[in-house]
């Protein structure tokens, strides 16, 4: 008898055509951290069950910024500090001078963590310069000739 797949039944994960990518390394990031966070507490974390489809799990997030340590691209503190604010949902504010230190850390891992996670689809690509964008807008002025 051939397996045919039942009505009303759909697949578990989303095409990567349908996922939706993030907009920062921040965002997944903080995405990441709640889902290990409730993986954590218990619950059972499975794939295409939120309410936006990803293109990854919190798993892959985590093996970005496990190579990058073992690259010696960030340290076991910039980890302790984006596992300390992950945590806490927020990121620390460098305006408040008892985060300061801690600001610098995550904006670092951030910025060396957002590349990874480009090229690998998690974070969406930055659009390229549009019509409006200043940029796009210059003006080109002529050399002038030498005499």
């Amino acid at each position: 008898m051939p397996l045919a797949p039942r009505s009303g039944h759909s697949p578990v994960l989303a095409t990567l055509a349908r996922t939706v990518p993030f907009a920062s390394a921040e965002e997944a990031w903080f995405w990441t951290m709640s889902a290990l966070v409730a993986r954590r507490d218990g619950a059972r974390v499975s794939a295409g069950k939120g309410l936006v489809p990803r293109p990854c799990e919190p798993d892959d997030v985590v093996k970005c910024l496990d190579r990058l340590y073992r690259q010696r691209r960030i340290e076991v503190a910039h980890a302790r500090i984006m596992r300390i604010w992950g945590e806490r949902g927020t990121a620390p504010n460098p305006r408040h001078a008892s985060e300061r230190g801690d600001a610098r850390l995550w904006r670092e891992a951030m910025n060396r963590l957002e590349w990874p996670l480009r090229v690998k689809g998690i974070v969406m690509i930055a659009p390229a310069a549009t019509a409006e964008s200043p940029v796009a807008s210059a003006e080109i002025i002529p050399f002038p000739k030498a005499r």
